[in-house]
């Protein structure tokens, strides 16, 4: 992402980004063995794992019958073990971090972070970005971020005798891989991080504030991050300063993150701010970077090569990719230091390997989606 007379990054080194996560899409059930053979490794060298025989597992069912399903509460002690400086028992590594999460269904929760999950944010989190640039839009690598996100300096904690800083994971994961590539983000997360870690509508104020007066001059080519703060800034742009975003800058494409139903429910709010603009889906989380928009269909792709996916179905437990469509269910992720982990989202099949994230699994998100899929028949 060349700027200021930078030489352009190579076409083949984006390409060594993506062409992995191409290859597992067309070989979904290879690359989940592959994906879990590695991730067992890694869990054979921690106490969680060796508790479940992890160097024993053979196969998804192996895998199933000896780890149980996890959640922030059952894999509380061992974080806590990790925090007073045991981080064998969750990470094969040292945690090179932690993070929070945003506390969207629940209060926030912190979590370390290894070496192996940070590499997966850096290479994963830029596929939506790279895949955009190689089959769309280049010019998108060119131009300067506009950065949303959260602060990465919020809280103190005592980690293995010291005091540690600790914040929201997308303004961490910002300031850690702040030039990926080259991209320029505009204001610098450093910036964000001095206004404060609250998040009231003040805060937010002053950092929208912040946001426009660095990038008012700026050649913004794309924004990237969660949607509501997207549609936020838009707002407050338009009440403060009497201007869309889309009267200052002409952006190649909006990266969004962080909720369901983006396209059906926000797309049309962002055009309506941004311009007609390519609205392109994230599904990330504290947890990990999950999958993103391939295509010009509105759903989303895997990750298949560095995530293990699973979902719990009304049939019993099945791999993501074995789903048919209009098949749907809670989805269970197994990341480099959280196997088998009840992330909290609901995933629908739409076919042709695509998928749709349509909300946190709750009762009322299920009572409505069937009765939404029992009216789509009646049609």
């Amino acid at each position: 992402m060349g700027h200021d007379g930078e030489a352009a990054v190579d076409k083949s080194l984006l390409k060594q980004l993506v062409d992995p996560w191409y290859s597992s899409l067309e070989d979904p059930a290879s690359a989940q063995q592959a994906t879990l053979k590695v991730l067992l490794e890694g869990y054979a060298k921690t106490v969680y794992g060796r508790e479940h025989g992890a160097s024993s597992v053979e196969g998804i069912e192996g895998f199933r019958r000896s780890f149980p399903e996890s959640d922030y509460g059952t894999l509380s002690p061992y974080i806590a073990r990790v925090r007073n400086g045991e981080h064998e028992a969750l990470l094969p590594d040292p945690p090179a971090g932690w993070v929070m999460t945003r506390g969207t269904t629940a209060r926030s929760k912190v979590l370390p972070v290894g070496s192996a999950h940070l590499d997966q944010i850096l290479s994963f989190g830029s596929r939506a970005v790279v895949n955009f640039a190689l089959n769309g839009d280049a010019d998108v690598l060119d131009t300067a971020v506009l950065n949303l996100n959260f602060p990465s300096q919020v809280h103190q904690m005592e980690f293995a005798g010291r005091q540690e800083s600790y914040g929201y994971s997308s303004g961490t994961y910002a300031r850690i891989h702040s030039e990926l590539m080259g991209a320029r983000l505009v204001p610098k997360q450093e910036e964000i991080d001095s206004l404060g870690g609250g998040i009231a509508k003040g805060d937010w104020e002053r950092r929208y504030e912040l946001a426009y007066q660095r990038a008012k001059d700026e050649d913004v080519g794309s924004l990237m991050g969660v949607t509501p703060v997207i549609v936020g800034f838009a707002d407050y742009v338009k009440r403060k300063h009497g201007k869309w975003p889309m009267d200052l800058w002409k952006p190649r494409a909006l990266f969004c993150t962080s909720v369901a139903k983006i396209h059906t429910k926000y797309e049309p709010i962002l055009r309506h701010m941004y311009g007609r603009v390519p609205v392109v889906e994230m599904y990330t989380a504290t947890e990990g970077a999950f999958a993103q928009q391939l295509d010009g269909n509105p759903y989303v792709s895997p990750n298949y090569d560095g995530y293990l996916f699973e979902v719990v179905t009304r049939r019993g437990v099945k791999m993501l990719h074995e789903l048919k469509p209009n098949e749907w269910g809670r989805l269970i992720v197994s990341t480099t230091m959280l196997p088998r982990y009840d992330i909290g989202d609901l995933v629908e099949s739409v076919g042709k390997g695509y998928f749709r994230i349509f909300g946190r699994n709750r009762v009322s998100t299920r009572v409505e989606h069937r009765l939404f899929n029992l009216l789509a028949l009646r049609r």
